[in-house]
């Protein structure tokens, strides 16, 4: 395998297959992340993020059904790879989510990271 930055994103890939979304969040992010969903506004800071996260899933996720990476490549200090997610919400519906994801890298965490979805 690569460079440091590839071993943590595979890592990353594993914890999000398990649905350990918080677990990589807290040992993946930088400090000083953003996170931008499509053309959305930004979500500033590692503290945020994962507060924002944990709220959606014991607000909101009833059950987590699957997160599968496609393909991925990394160059420099920026990864792209794309993903299907797939979770049931409390209001009954299920959410299929195809994204396709940039991250730009800072002392090996993310740093800035955008999702495009389909």
């Amino acid at each position: 395998m690569g460079n440091q930055i590839e071993k943590n994103l595979v890592h990353i890939h594993k914890l999000l297959a398990n649905g350990e979304f918080i677990e990589a969040m807290e040992t993946y992010l930088h400090d000083d992340v953003e996170l931008r969903e499509a053309n959305g506004e930004a979500k500033v800071g590692k503290k945020f993020c994962v507060k924002f996260e944990d709220d959606f899933i014991k607000n909101d996720l009833k059950e987590f059904v699957g997160y599968k990476v496609g393909n991925y490549a990394v160059q420099g200090n920026f990864s792209f790879y794309d993903a299907v997610m797939t979770l049931k919400l409390n209001d009954g519906s299920t959410m299929v989510s195809e994204q396709a994801v940039a991250t730009e890298w800072k002392d090996d965490k993310i740093y800035r990271e955008r999702y495009y979805h389909a």
